[in-house]
């Protein structure tokens, strides 16, 4: 993760969702990244990307038609991180990590303020 960490205010999208939402970190307060705290695993709700157009979605699955975004109940699992960054003892996350919502998407990260960090020397 020597570049791209994910903090407060990256920006995340659904694979299936219409609107990006800013990642909120609330797994831990004492790391910062360029002065904004950085993302762990565990900073995986809420998210809210509009409407939803998964097949897996109920609405749409009755209707065709564009259901609401349920994400914030729909993604139960962490993070994918980092596997070697921790943070307060959880995984980072970084420009690679995904997320996977219970209606078949994937969420992933769109835009980061751009802070690089220097691991080692």
């Amino acid at each position: 993760m020597g570049s791209n960490p994910v903090v407060q205010g990256a920006m995340v999208k659904c694979s299936f969702g219409s609107a990006p939402m800013p990642v909120t970190v609330s797994s831990q307060p004492f790391v910062k990244m360029g002065g904004v705290p950085a993302a762990t695993m565990m900073d995986n709700k809420p998210f809210m990307f509009g409407t939803c157009t998964s097949p897996a979605h109920p609405v749409v699955a009755a209707t065709g038609a564009p259901g609401p975004c349920l994400a914030a109940a729909q993604v139960v699992a962490p993070w994918i991180g980092s596997k070697t960054v921790r943070i307060c003892g959880k995984c980072a996350v970084n420009k690679d990590s995904k997320l996977m919502c219970n209606f078949g998407g994937q969420i992933a990260l769109q835009f980061s303020p751009a802070i690089t960090v220097k691991i080692g020397s």
